[in-house]
């Protein structure tokens, strides 16, 4: 899922990290081989 704006939270959910989003850059946040989860 591609970052689209600041205070998005991301998890893994392979190892749990939690990412928030304090810049917005595009792309997609990947963790553990995998696409990371929007949660927020």
């Amino acid at each position: 899922m591609a970052v689209t704006k600041i205070g998005e939270k991301y998890y893994c959910a392979v190892c749990g990290n939690e990412v928030a989003v304090t810049k917005v850059g595009g792309g997609t946040l990947v963790c553990c081989g995998q696409a990371m989860i929007l949660t927020t």
